[in-house]
């Protein structure tokens, strides 16, 4: 295809943006996002990598994630701080490796003091306010303390242009220290920063004022207003205009929405989110502001990127998870191959949970994402002919990475499709983008022209009398079925027939077991009508969000409005812990609130007795209930599905002949128990770029 392909496609996309002292040479930003690189050893190199990497796929500038001007505004890492001339050294290095990898994209830092929300000993805010997902309540700051905070964040952006960035974004939204200024709830002072708003206002403003005066006019800096903060009784729209307007006239170049505070009741990133939701809020900021807008949140496609330039809701779009799934996602629009981009499709497993977690971020579809100096897929030294068989998450993951590297690849598919677990996955509400995954492997398949062979039943024969060098079992699982007496009554049935279609169940439904599974299951039988993911005007209304009046917060006053299932769906659990905490921490309570909102009933500290014909027989906290059910749908976990992999080591015992070849197991096939996609898809690709 000729280069200008994506350029014609996407003209908006890729046209340049003036600012007044330089070039974006496209609208696509790789917005902020905390790595957990800042915070470990060797983290800055490791950074430098993951950013110049994106650099070199496209992107028209980069910020960083969240860097604060001092200890007690950061995360706990020692990383995560620019004050000091030391710390200006290690940040040159993420700066010369981005521009040494394209000088044309652009690199800021963002400034992020987290406030009430820090992971430091001694957090402070405005007020002693403790914030809901804190661990301590912050000590208010005094008069001497703001004057601190207003020079270590001019300090800061200093650093910044000394370290090489070539701008600053100043977060005043998700619940961090400038937004706690903002809202009333949080700000208690009596004082000129506190109470009427223009009090509570005039510390952003401040930092503004103070950043511009020393970085001089020819440094980018980018404010980040909460737009929609998705708070009862947080900003009003008129609020956010005026801070805007006031940051802009105090020498902010560009106006960067945000649309939540940690401690929201709304979804606003998660796959149950429909694409670009929040673009509008951006759009009309945008008409009233006379400088570039950049908007976010689900944007995680080129034509979704292109609708919202095109819509005039957006002057820039800000993309932070789709470039840890695919950090050539720009460049591939650009030459035409957007059926090669891997789509990030907002599960938050490998990232966000992580992030809340203190682990490492990185991705599910990508785990190379942010462990780009420790897996390489480099060509391979000695093509190999291997065999795969499965073509599930794990399967497909290796198959596609060790074709990339050079060897030749014949992957087995039992089925007349490829994707194993993710084909039912999205047949979930909520959870649709799962297809973009498939639609990925299998363009890859074709791209990589790895030989395919769909509905075939491989055996240890089929295997042996093949010369292939290696061979990968990747079978996956197959459900766990409880001892349970009665559990072969013809009422109770397995997920995988439910989810894919093939049992039609009745208006009673029990299901036993509250992991994932389980609750993918409660969400798909309590449905009806459009998918919120598919359609923003249900979204809004099932989670409460006025997107056209926008009260304060976007939500106060606003009722959700759900359809209550016409089922009765009880979710059961054997643990005494509350159902539904061992899921993702980033998207677990908006499963738990959806089902809630549709009357699922769930019960924890359930032990099964028996399943005959009065119903499903339980102890619930050692008082006995029986459940009257027309299905009961088995979620009871998974079991590794290895008989083939079993078959071949034994075969390989008896023969000599088979004894040279190499034989793996990988995925749900190597430990049902505790492996998922996130393990799936990272053990296969650590295989592969071995292999």
């Amino acid at each position: 295809m000729p280069v200008n392909v994506g350029e014609k496609r996407y003209p908006l996309m890729f046209s340049p943006l003036t600012l007044p002292h330089t070039i974006l040479k496209n609208r696509i930003i790789m917005g902020s996002m905390h790595t957990g690189l800042e915070d470990v050893p060797g983290g800055i190199e490791r950074m430098a990598a993951f950013f110049a990497e994106r650099a070199k796929g496209g992107v028209g500038m980069i910020i960083t994630g969240g860097i604060s001007p001092n200890v007690e505004g950061g995360m706990g890492g020692a990383g995560s701080k620019l004050a000091t001339f030391d710390e200006v050294e290690e940040h040159q290095k993420i700066t010369s490796a981005v521009h040494e990898a394209d000088p044309e994209v652009k690199i800021c830092l963002q400034i992020l003091h987290a406030g009430a929300q820090a992971g430091t000993a001694n957090p402070v805010a405005p007020s002693a306010v403790k914030s809901r997902v804190a661990a301590s309540t912050p000590a208010e700051l005094d008069a001497e303390g703001i004057e601190k905070q207003l020079a270590d964040f001019a300090n800061c952006a200093l650093m910044a242009q000394k370290a090489g960035y070539d701008g600053v974004e100043i977060i005043g939204s998700a619940g961090y220290l400038l937004s706690a200024f903002m809202v009333a709830k949080t700000n208690l002072r009596k004082d000129q920063w506190g109470g009427e708003w223009a009090n509570r206002m005039r510390f952003p403003v401040e930092v503004v004022k103070r950043i511009r005066a020393v970085v001089g006019e020819q440094f980018i800096v980018i404010f980040r207003v909460p737009a929609m903060d998705m708070l009862e009784d947080g900003m009003s729209r008129a609020e956010v205009l005026q801070l805007a307007q006031t940051v802009v006239q105090e020498g902010v170049n560009i106006i960067s929405t945000h649309f939540t505070w940690h401690e929201a009741r709304v979804p606003t990133i998660a796959t149950m989110v429909p694409r670009a939701a929040f673009a509008s809020v951006t759009g009309r900021l945008r008409d009233a502001l006379d400088v570039p807008v950049i908007t976010s949140n689900r944007i995680n496609m080129p034509d979704v990127a292109e609708q919202v330039l095109g819509d005039g809701n957006a002057d820039l779009i800000s993309m932070a998870r789709p470039m840890l799934a695919d950090a050539e996602l720009v460049n591939k629009a650009k030459f035409g191959r957007e059926n090669e981009i891997n789509t990030c499709i907002a599960c938050n497993q490998a990232c966000l949970d992580h992030t809340f977690t203190g682990r490492m971020t990185s991705c599910l579809v990508n785990p190379r994402a942010c462990n780009e100096t420790l897996l390489e897929y480099n060509r391979a030294a000695q093509v190999k002919t291997i065999a795969v068989v499965g073509a599930g998450p794990a399967g497909l993951s290796f198959a596609v990475i060790a074709a990339q590297r050079g060897h030749k690849v014949t992957l087995f598919e039992r089925d007349n499709q490829i994707g194993g677990q993710f084909n039912l996955a999205r047949r979930i509400p909520g959870k649709e983008e799962f297809s973009e995954t498939l639609r990925y492997f299998k363009r890859m398949v074709e791209v990589l022209d790895i030989n395919l062979e769909l509905g075939y039943n491989v055996d240890t024969k089929s295997l042996s009398s093949h010369k292939f060098d290696e061979i990968v079992i990747a079978t996956g699982i197959l459900p766990r079925e409880p001892v349970i007496p009665g559990i072969d009554d013809p009422r109770v049935v397995s997920y995988i027939d439910v989810i894919s279609g093939r049992v039609q169940v009745g208006k009673r439904v029990a299901i036993l077991g509250a992991g994932g599974i389980g609750f993918d299951v409660a969400a798909l039988l309590a449905h009806s009508g459009v998918s919120p993911a598919m359609d923003v005007n249900v979204f809004a209304r099932e989670w409460g969000i006025d997107f056209v009046n926008h009260p304060r917060g976007g939500v106060t006053g606003v009722e959700p409005q759900v359809n209550k299932s016409n089922r009765e769906i009880v979710l059961l659990q054997r643990k005494a812990s509350p159902v539904g905490m061992g899921l993702g921490k980033s998207t677990g309570w908006t499963h738990r609130i959806a089902l809630r909102q549709r009357g699922v009933q769930m019960i924890n500290n359930v032990e099964y007795q028996k399943i005959d014909a009065h119903g499903l027989h339980l102890l619930v906290a050692d008082q006995p209930q029986t459940l009257v059910v027309d299905h009961i749908v088995v979620c009871a976990g998974q079991e590794s599905l290895r008989t083939l992999y079993d078959g071949m080591r034994h075969e390989m015992q008896a023969k000599s002949a088979l004894k040279k070849k190499k034989i793996h197991l990988i995925g749900g096939a190597y430990e049902a128990a505790e492996i998922d996609a996130k393990l799936a898809i990272d053990q296969a690709s650590r295989l592969a770029a071995e292999i």
